[in-house]
């Protein structure tokens, strides 16, 4: 009866051990195949991870895996180069390469009774395999942890998975911005769109041009709520160094993720134009602005020194950032004073224009050819259509998704990232009063979830179609609690529209997944809504 009794009791506990484990984790993988049987493969505390010597990304994922698992479930693993097995036994934990497949992130997660592999097609796709592992893990550990067999075939559908920071609305810290690069991996991301120069403040540092950043960055005050017309009477300001960026830069790589950064231009320049007056059409004076909105003050068009002044500040941006992407904004630039502006008329005579619009696009273009001798590519977002399209730009489609559309039917390189499902500074409770303030709009979760990037393209145009992004703006986001609130879980949801193929997802099933990863977020401090509708 003791042996029964004893028997029982360890049965128990490996039935508690794997419910700790679930591979149905968000994103969801393709292709979860468990096995009929209902083996379980018993991880022990202080088991080896290895890894081929040799390879620095795949010792970095052997380490991040450690820290992960050390972190969440308070479980030790042990990274080893070339590590063998004795006799009989079995590495816990393998990391490879060899997986054959066209798409560069594909895994295999592979569980038996010869351990955990996880092999890639790339490092990046054996990290990928890792956060999977990591969030089907969760965060109790104990002796051991018992996984299902299981075999898991998983590749991303879009190539862009992003996600945008606004940082020249408010300044968030260096610590902050690797904690956002953290969670932009664990959901599956792969770029990290860092929005950096504002009318109300320049945030990266020019070295040739170094008042640009000092007094660019700096506010007098700034407006209490939505234009309210109170000010808090607080000087505001911050702004990256390279050093600064260059060890983000660093800090995401290893997780895999890109800085696409962004300097908006020719509008939203009031940052730039308080220190270089003599670039704007009125000669100023111009000062940082404190409150909200779409100032008419843009860079002058018809004047050579702006051109000028933008190729030394994207050079300096390609020196730190080795983005194959570089963002140039090209929103809400009013063109009222290019109108009225002599040398703005003057150039459009030169240059046979009839619309403003193309003034835009003349700036655009220039930019781009300067910026394709150092192998760079530009996104704009959707406004930099209205005056014809370059011919190798990206088109970030953001009043919903009609420019897109059209840059897609024209064979234009697409990241769709409407209001409509994508401003993540919405609102996603309908009880807006219970909430932190936010710009306005009602976004809940299963909204973002909803979203299908391709609707109205057919097969051939749906290839332009690079991914998705949720998008961050900071007008009333000041600080990374708020900030973190405002991303999940809305994050989760987008992630799925981002990995999961077309006909893969369910709103239902994935509000079953969903609460793994909240406990998730407690244990590592995450601030996030705790409903979602």
């Amino acid at each position: 009866m003791k042996r029964i009794l004893c028997l029982l009791s360890v049965a128990l506990l490996a039935v508690a051990s794997w419910a700790q484990v679930s591979y149905d984790v968000i994103p969801l993988p393709r292709s979860i195949e468990l096995s009929p049987k209902g083996e379980v493969y018993q991880l022990p505390q202080g088991a080896v991870v290895t890894y081929a010597s040799g390879n620095e990304a795949m010792a970095s994922n052997a380490q991040l895996l450690a820290e992960f698992l050390k972190t969440d479930a308070g479980f030790e693993v042990v990274p080893q180069a070339d590590a063998k097995p004795a006799k009989k036994q079995f590495i816990p934990i393998t990391l490879s390469l060899g997986l054959e497949n066209d798409n560069h992130e594909a895994y295999q997660l592979t569980v038996n009774k010869k351990g955990i592999v996880i092999q890639g097609v790339s490092e990046e796709g054996v990290f990928r395999g890792i956060m999977t592992l990591r969030k089907a893990i969760g965060t109790e550990g104990g002796e051991s942890i018992s996984l299902p067999y299981v075999t898991i075939k998983d590749e991303p559908r879009f190539s862009y998975r992003g996600v945008m920071l606004d940082c020249a609305r408010h300044y968030f810290p260096v610590d902050f911005l690797k904690e956002y690069i953290d969670v932009a991996a664990l959901h599956g991301c792969n770029n990290l769109h860092w929005h950096m120069t504002e009318d109300q403040g320049w945030r990266f540092e020019v070295k040739s041009m170094p008042e640009l950043a000092k007094k660019g960055s700096i506010r007098k005050q700034t407006v209490i709520g939505r234009n309210t017309g109170v000010y808090d009477g607080q000087e505001y300001g911050g702004y990256y160094t390279q050093e600064e960026c260059r060890e983000i830069v660093a800090y995401a790589a290893k997780r895999f993720i890109n800085i696409v950064p962004e300097i908006d231009l020719p509008g939203h320049m009031l940052g730039a134009l308080h220190v270089y007056p003599e670039l704007g059409c009125t000669g100023g004076p111009y000062e940082v602005w404190p409150h909200w909105g779409v100032s008419h003050d843009v860079l002058c068009a018809g004047n050579p020194k702006t051109l000028e002044f933008l190729k030394k500040v994207l050079g300096e941006v390609a020196e730190v950032f080795p983005s194959k992407y570089i963002h140039i904004g090209g929103d809400e630039s009013p063109r009222d004073r290019w109108k009225q502006c002599p040398k703005c008329q003057a150039k459009m005579r030169e240059l046979g224009l009839t619309r403003e619009a193309e003034l835009q696009t003349y700036i655009n273009k220039e930019l781009e050819a300067y910026m394709q001798k150092k192998g760079r590519d530009l996104i704009g977002w959707d406004e930099t259509l209205e005056g014809g399209l370059s011919e190798k730009a990206i088109v970030m489609s953001w009043r919903g998704t009609s420019g897109g559309i059209q840059a897609a039917r024209q064979h234009h390189r697409v990241i769709m990232t409407p209001t409509t499902y994508c401003y993540i500074d919405y609102y996603q409770l309908k009880d807006q009063w219970g909430q932190p303030l936010g710009i306005g709009g009602y976004l809940p979760v299963s909204k973002v979830y909803s979203f299908e990037p391709t609707d109205e393209l057919n097969e051939e145009e749906a290839k332009y179609i690079m991914g998705a992004q949720v998008n961050l703006w900071c007008e009333y986001v000041g600080y990374p609690q708020h900030a973190l609130y405002m991303l999940l879980p809305r994050l989760d949801a987008i992630s799925e529209v981002q990995w999961a193929p077309k006909g893969q997802k369910d709103f239902d099933a994935f509000k079953t997944r969903l609460p793994r990863m909240l406990k998730l977020y407690d244990k590592l401090g995450y601030t996030y809504c705790r409903k979602f509708e």
